[in-house]
């Protein structure tokens, strides 16, 4: 009954609005890219800058969730490598499995999944594991994305890495870091104030519409034993080695929570355009997408019932 309730409170009103998304593309073929244009370039830096300035979390402990996000980052990769190889899988397969499992969407997915249950101050710590894996998947991805050996076109790589630099999330978390550490009063700007509290609280129901529009326009590959290993690791492992982590770190169980409820997120969409760009395995990187998407519904289910039990 506590596992139904839960899923009930937190878990089913994501998916009912990502399923209203889904409807509606099938109706009206909704132009993905504009959707997420208005999540990257307006609605999402409205809200991590909010959140910055609202949270109470001190500068060290956000150096400690950076810590946090790449140490989960690094011992996926571990497990993608050692799975990869007991697979026998080619070099593009293992690249695909990296992404697959490495990068998780903390965005349109764990940024509404913590917020619904662990409420603005969840939210809060995940603004810091949003800017940073926004920064590993254009830097580390972008890496391992790239074939065994390839050289290419120094201008096109050039190109992409550029994609850091237009990130409007990392100035947004820049600009209200900044208005913490000098103490400006951004909220008592109404004209500025406002319109960026109007726009951060549209974010979550805007973002889980574009996530089931994109799982609308997705067309998955049949099951394979890939497929289950990214699945298993991605939404199994990463929330284990995260206990493991919180407890090394020693955070607070509200943040603890939140980050571990957050690393058993489905796989990140931006792996798949990843593999789009570098030629790599496209069919599994979005199937690993769309699969992981769907089974999250049980598993973030059952993660949150153990942290809340």
């Amino acid at each position: 009954m506590f596992l139904f309730e839960l899923f009930l409170n937190v878990c089913a009103p994501i998916f009912v609005v990502v399923g209203l998304g889904w409807v509606l593309d099938r109706k009206f073929r909704l132009h993905l890219e504009t959707l997420v244009k208005l999540n990257i370039y307006l609605l999402v830096p409205a809200f991590i800058f909010c959140r910055v300035l609202d949270t109470e979390l001190g500068e060290g402990e956000a150096l400690k969730i950076v810590g946090f996000t790449m140490a989960t980052i690094f011992a996926m990769f571990v497990a993608s490598a050692v799975l990869g190889r007991l697979l026998g899988l080619n070099e593009q397969r293992k690249r695909a499995l990296g992404l697959a499992t490495m990068f998780y969407n903390c965005g349109n997915y764990g940024l509404p999944l913590v917020t619904l249950a662990f409420g603005h101050e969840g939210a809060a710590v995940q603004v810091y594991v949003l800017a940073t894996m926004n920064v590993a998947t254009f830097t580390i991805g972008l890496f391992l994305a790239q074939k065994k050996g390839e050289v290419g076109d120094v201008g096109q790589h050039w190109r992409t890495l550029m994609k850091v630099l237009r990130q409007p999330t990392l100035y947004a978390l820049m600009a209200g870091m900044l208005c913490r550490w000098m103490g400006w009063r951004v909220q008592e700007v109404n004209w500025l104030w406002q319109p960026l509290d109007l726009l951060q609280s549209g974010l979550i129901g805007f973002a889980l519409v574009t996530l089931g529009v994109q799982m609308s326009q997705t067309r998955p590959e049949p099951f394979r034993a890939p497929l289950w290993a990214a699945l298993g690791t991605r939404l199994v492992m990463g929330p284990l080695v995260a206990v493991g982590l919180v407890n090394v770190l020693g955070f607070s169980p509200l943040v603890a929570g939140s980050l571990i409820l957050a690393a058993g997120a489905p796989t990140a969409v931006n792996t798949a355009l990843l593999a789009h760009e570098f030629e790599g395995d496209v069919s599994f990187a979005t199937s690993a997408v769309y699969y992981s998407t769907i089974f999250s519904m049980v598993t973030t289910t059952v993660t949150l019932a153990l942290l809340k039990g």
